[in-house]
């Protein structure tokens, strides 16, 4: 047993918040929001029908705008709210039930390693701190030696930059580009946020 990510201890403190964050999206992409920025970044990086893991999905967004690109995508997310959202959203992917920190998607029949993670949504920084080394290393595992492992989160959220870093560099990582957004603008030191795109080493 894992400690319990920031999400969870706010769900147990609040049971309405996973619903919550469900209607949220919903109502921005009834809204005409742009929400597919990370997905446009993903589908550049990678073939037609790569093969992609949403790491932390939430109700499904990411990985769903991928699917309508053609790619072939399995969705994890501890919180079952959301994951019953994405099925329900989102037909197409495969969405599973899975702490990011004991991710084995083998056990869940997915075998093949992936073209492509992303773990967008400020994942990382949800993520109980005793485990962000582990998540990392399930990351690294679960991608194919050629592809590419796609983190971003926002500054002031209790996870440096330089720490981060770090941790993905003995989980096995090293940075191939460092974005400031997911539109491609350059990441400098005082960028409030980091879009790192890691390969396997």
């Amino acid at each position: 047993m894992v400690e319990q990510s920031a999400w969870m201890q706010q769900v147990a403190a609040d049971p309405d918040h996973s619903s919550w964050y469900v209607e949220r999206f919903r109502s921005m992409a009834a809204a005409g929001h742009d929400l597919a920025g990370e997905a446009r970044l993903i589908d550049a990086m990678v073939g037609r029908g790569a093969r992609i893991l949403d790491a932390g999905c939430g109700p499904g967004r990411v990985g769903a705008e991928l699917a309508r690109r053609g790619h072939d995508v399995v969705g994890v997310d501890v919180d079952p709210v959301l994951i019953e959202a994405a099925g329900e959203d989102h037909p197409g992917p495969r969405w599973i039930v899975e702490d990011l920190a004991e991710l084995d998607l083998r056990a869940h029949g997915v075998t093949e390693p992936f073209d492509a993670i992303v773990c967008a949504g400020n994942v990382m920084t949800f993520l109980a701190p005793s485990t962000r080394d582990e998540v990392l290393r399930r990351l690294r595992r679960h991608v194919h030696a050629e592809g590419r492992v796609v983190i971003g989160f926002g500054a002031g959220r209790g996870y440096e930059f330089s720490e981060f870093l770090t941790d993905a560099g003995r989980a096995g990582f090293e940075p191939d580009l460092l974005l400031s957004t997911w539109d491609l603008r350059p990441w400098r030191a005082e960028s409030d946020f980091l879009v790192a795109v890691l390969r396997p080493i």
